[in-house]
């Protein structure tokens, strides 16, 4: 095993795929618990559905969310770079649940209350934000605590270069 750290030895993933296939993601739990009455259930399903979505389904897709796998990601633990194992990734996506949990919360009182829109999605955007300060491996708090750390892969569906190839067709055809 090489002594040179895990995240100098695979290739770093963009901050701003990252974002993108955290959005996914949210999105995907979000419209799901968006059918559900009652802001106490609705939290708890919420949850439920990230961890699912996160933890069991990575565990068993090679590292890979819906998210990571559209926009080629995957995670890996920092010491072994290995696919981290239910506990590593149910305390990494505790963290980054909660955060979205706030953050989903926050969204559904946006206009009422802008104030608390902004404190409740405070805690995310300082977590994915810490991401930023540690250029090297680019981890946030959540892959900090946990020591995982996200990086590319050939495995995927290549949705965000699907979508640069398509703009740029349209483009050309717009030009002409």
């Amino acid at each position: 095993m090489s002594i040179e750290p895990v995240y100098k030895r695979f290739p770093k993933v963009p901050i701003g795929r990252r974002a993108a296939a955290f959005l996914i993601d949210f999105a995907g739990v979000w419209l799901v618990s968006s059918f559900i009455s009652g802001l106490l259930f609705r939290g708890v399903v919420f949850i439920l559905l990230w961890l699912g979505l996160r933890v069991a389904l990575v565990s068993s897709n090679q590292g890979q969310s819906l998210g990571h796998w559209a926009l080629d990601m995957k995670v890996l633990d920092a010491r072994s770079a290995k696919i981290p194992g239910l506990l590593t990734l149910a305390k990494r996506e505790g963290i980054l649940g909660l955060g979205a949990l706030l953050a989903m919360i926050g969204l559904s009182v946006a206009l009422a209350n802008p104030i608390s829109f902004f404190l409740l999605v405070a805690p995310l955007a300082i977590d994915c934000g810490m991401a930023l300060g540690h250029p090297e491996a680019q981890q946030a708090f959540h892959d900090r605590v946990a020591k995982t750390i996200l990086i590319q892969t050939r495995r995927g569906y290549s949705l965000d270069l699907r979508l640069k190839r398509l703009f740029a067709q349209v483009r050309r055809r717009v030009q002409k």
